[in-house]
């Protein structure tokens, strides 16, 4: 019976940690995903940045291009596009959230290339 029961407590304590793994130091497993991703490429240059803003009245993430005149991209916490609030051509994005300058609230930097 001993066994059983430990076999139980061990599953609910593994089962607990494995939901407080699914976000990392807050960072959507997604975007730890796609981090962790960037961190195989080639450093970008400007280094690849991500920051976590509040944009109507969401969490989302402003994720860098690799280059310039391309799309810096604003993603939510499932990754799903959002727009690409700057970048391109004019710098001034995909014109899909022109907005964003005045209305979203930069929350920290969540994380930028070391390289």
């Amino acid at each position: 019976m001993k066994p059983v029961i430990l076999l139980m407590a061990f599953s609910a304590m593994l089962s607990e940690t494995c939901k407080n793994k699914k976000q990392i130091g807050g960072i959507p497993p997604c975007v730890q995903q796609k981090i962790d991703s960037l961190k195989l490429l080639p450093r970008f240059n400007p280094p690849a940045q991500i920051d976590e803003y509040v944009y109507n009245g969401k969490r989302v993430f402003l994720f860098s291009s690799d280059c310039c005149d391309q799309f810096n991209s604003l993603l939510d916490e499932q990754c799903n596009y959002v727009c690409a609030p700057t970048g391109g051509i004019t710098g001034k994005g995909d014109g899909a959230c022109t907005d964003f300058d005045q209305n979203a609230k930069h929350v920290k930097l969540v994380w930028k290339d070391p390289r």
